[in-house]
């Protein structure tokens, strides 16, 4: 194009050889091949090494239509791109481009497919970018006046280790010339992003006044700050794949800062990782804990518990000391995850979903302990399901056990295990179990019941076109005629007043409903529910 080497030999001097070429693979010959030969050609015949005018290539697969045929106009499969640019627009074509396959391999082409890769990532960003501008709206959050993450919750410093850890990797995959990768990874990230740290921190952006639960100003702020960087970094590293999105979350979140010295994401400076922020331990660690969790919802799942019922307990075995700690560690964020009361963590094989009945050995403990064994046989009786199977592993292993300060040894007491799946329910795969106490009991189920409660009338208050905003508050009427469900109502009265922003709540089968209104059914129960703005 610049009539090399009859003109412009400086300027062709200066920018050759190219950095890189693209093309389909069937113009390998064609046009790859060609360059290379003309290279040789003109610089240096017979030359070592051998010249090459460009310095990486992508020799890119065919694009098939969705069937995986070839697309022709004689069979009528050509897809329209303007159909799918009008319907998704450019950064969903060019994100499903990027993660349906690497470069050179043939990929599956249409305007549903398309359409799941938006779905998958670009609204899953953009959600978590709508829930961050919403409520620093409420709050008047900006990140000119708040200060940095201080750190101190361990989620936070998760988020932003895996963040550094994701700049690193798009930083290799890109500097390869692998989009493919670069784009995974930040899928995979986006979606722990929204899926674990903006459900686990939610609470932390709510007023106190939302639930009545205190969350100090450093924690609300910490919060703020951490989602601020992790999208305006991801802002960046999506610039040069979903070039229209980055720029709309930059020119939002940080042109209009004091970052302004970028007035647009494509000015603005790569983010480098920080390696001493990027914590291995801590990463695996909350790994081992999704898993379990993962687990866990598989296990009630297979036992048809629904999410919103609370379950007593759930034991989780890991074989690794390391995962087993970190059970330990996050048991209470496991906990609120799986909605159960309390979480035994433990190394170990998995234990099998049965219960365990212990009991003292009369024959040989009579003689030895006499008056004392009244005593043993009391506490052997009144154990937690998770410490007599502790127990019970300990007898399995041939340790000795300290029970009301009498130490006893495998042959003292008799296990007796008996098969439970009306009573437990678990899931594992390699090196984790996770193991439900499914026995619920009177207060476990009327506490599922407003539970539930709780979900209908959130439903209700998104119908009915109420703000999240915590000034946005209700008056709340319940009415039932079952008795369970009415006990149900009045024990968790505060509870479904909190998470409902209710300022009241009339529990009268005689009133009259207020304006927005509905019937529904709660474990067979029927439920008269309406509210109104406060």
């Amino acid at each position: 194009q610049w009539h090399y080497p009859f003109e412009n030999r400086e300027r062709f001097d200066e920018r050759f050889p190219a950095e890189f070429i693209c093309e389909a693979v069937d113009q390998t010959r064609g046009w790859f091949y060609s360059l290379h030969a003309e290279a040789v050609l003109l610089h240096a015949a017979g030359a070592v090494p051998v010249p090459t005018s460009y310095r990486h290539v992508l020799s890119l697969g065919h694009i098939l239509d969705e069937d995986g045929e070839k697309m022709s106009k004689s069979r009528g499969n050509v897809v329209d791109p303007w159909s799918v640019l009008d319907a998704h627009g450019a950064d969903a074509l060019r994100w499903y481009c990027y993660v349906a396959a690497p470069a050179g391999n043939p990929r599956r082409f249409s305007q549903r497919l398309v359409g799941e890769a938006q779905r998958r990532f670009l609204l899953t960003l953009w959600n978590t970018y709508a829930f961050f501008v919403t409520y620093a709206n409420i709050d008047g959050w900006t990140p000119e006046n708040a200060p940095p993450a201080s750190g101190a919750d361990d989620l936070d410093r998760w988020i932003l280790s895996e963040l550094h850890l994701l700049s690193r990797r798009v930083t290799e995959a890109l500097d390869d010339y692998d989009a493919t990768a670069a784009a995974r990874g930040l899928e995979a990230f986006v979606d722990s992003l929204s899926n674990w740290w903006v459900r686990r921190s939610r609470r932390r952006f709510w007023s106190a006044a939302r639930t009545g639960n205190e969350f100090d100003d450093v924690a609300k702020s910490d919060a703020y700050a951490t989602l601020h960087q992790v999208l305006t970094t991801l802002a960046r590293l999506l610039a040069p794949l979903t070039p229209y999105v980055a720029e709309e979350i930059w020119q939002n979140l940080a042109a209009t800062a004091q970052l302004a010295d970028a007035p647009s994401v494509h000015l603005a400076d790569w983010p480098a990782a920080d390696e001493e922020a990027i914590d291995e331990a801590l990463n695996a660690e909350m790994a081992f804990v999704q898993r379990a969790v993962s687990l866990g919802r598989a296990a009630r799942s297979s036992a048809g518990i629904k999410v919103r019922q609370p379950l007593a307990s759930a034991t989780i075995s890991a074989s690794s000391p390391a995962d087993a700690a970190a059970a330990e560690r996050h048991a209470d964020m496991i906990a609120a995850e799986l909605n159960v009361k309390r979480v035994v963590a433990g190394g170990g094989a998995a234990p099998a979903a049965a219960r365990y009945t212990i009991k003292p050995n009369l024959r040989v403990l009579g003689p030895r302990l006499g008056p004392q064994l009244p005593t043993l046989r009391q506490a052997l009786a009144s154990l937690a399901p998770e410490i007599a199977q502790q127990i019970a592993r300990a007898v399995d292993e041939k340790q000795s056990i300290e029970i009301e300060g009498i130490t006893l040894r495998a042959g003292d007491l008799l296990i007796e295990r008996s098969a439970s799946e009306e009573q437990a329910a678990s899931a594992s795969d390699e090196g984790c179990s996770v193991v439900l106490d499914a026995e619920i009991d009177r207060a476990l189920a009327r506490e599922g019941m407003a539970r539930e409660v709780i979900h209908r009338v959130q439903n209700l208050r998104r119908d009915s076109g109420l703000q999240i905003d915590p000034s946005d508050r209700i008056h709340l009427r319940l009415a039932t005629e079952d008795a369970e469900l009415a006990a149900a109502l009045a024990e968790h009265e505060q509870l479904i007043a909190a998470e409902t922003l209710a300022s009241s709540i009339s529990l009268d089968m005689g009133g009259a409903p207020l304006a927005h209104a509905e019937t529904a059914e709660i474990d067979g129960a029927a439920l008269a529910l309406s509210l109104d703005r406060a």
